[in-house]
């Protein structure tokens, strides 16, 4: 199934509504889809190179606006509709362990680690940010950042190298993203103990 619905992403990417699907599957990735939106705008920036950065700030808008979508699920009806989706992907008893252990310090390190690379999946990120209440403007912010980030770096590369950085980022980046957020984990825990010292 998952494989089906992979190929069928990738096929949208040669039809005239391309951009608007890659608005609607950043959309929805962020708060309730399985297949992420760099499966569309790969083959849409090395089709349309020129177009690069257009389609990244299309998927990044797309992707924050889906990325609040996700956020008022968690905070307005985590029992009632959260709840069942995290279930349907499997990722309830990790987030529940995440929703017990969390504060807004993690909230941002985790908001860093799935914008850039979905570790952990972006969805699981943005509802639980609106579950333990995190202020909507940072974010807003942040999943800007981030997504952005992602985003325009990737069309920035795939239309500079083209397909071979592709495989490269899809290889190495998780990799990249794991020293980011572990230096980053460092300096959280080692801010925290110098301000309560």
């Amino acid at each position: 199934m998952l494989r089906r619905l992979y190929k069928w992403v990738l096929s949208l990417s040669a039809r005239p509504t391309a951009q608007i699907w890659l608005a609607v599957i950043a959309f929805v990735e962020s708060s309730i889809f399985l297949v992420p939106a760099d499966v569309l705008l790969l083959p849409m920036v090395l089709t349309q190179p020129k177009k690069a950065y257009r389609y990244a700030a299309i998927a990044t808008v797309a992707s924050v606006l889906g990325g609040i979508a996700g956020w008022a699920l968690g905070y307005f009806a985590y029992e009632t509709v959260a709840k069942p989706i995290l279930s349907f992907y499997g990722k309830l008893a990790e987030f529940e362990h995440l929703k017990a252990s969390i504060d807004d310090r993690w909230i941002l390190l985790l908001m860093i680690t799935s914008g850039i690379a979905h570790l952990p999946p972006i969805k699981v990120v943005t509802i639980l940010s609106g579950a333990v209440h995190m202020a909507l403007p940072v974010f807003i912010l942040c999943a800007a950042v981030t997504r952005g980030a992602r985003f325009f770096l990737f069309a920035y590369l795939v239309r500079r190298y083209g397909e071979a950085v592709a495989l490269f980022i899809e290889q190495r980046l998780n990799q990249i993203v794991l020293i980011v957020a572990a230096l980053a984990a460092a300096a959280i825990l080692l801010s925290g103990r110098f301000v309560t010292v």
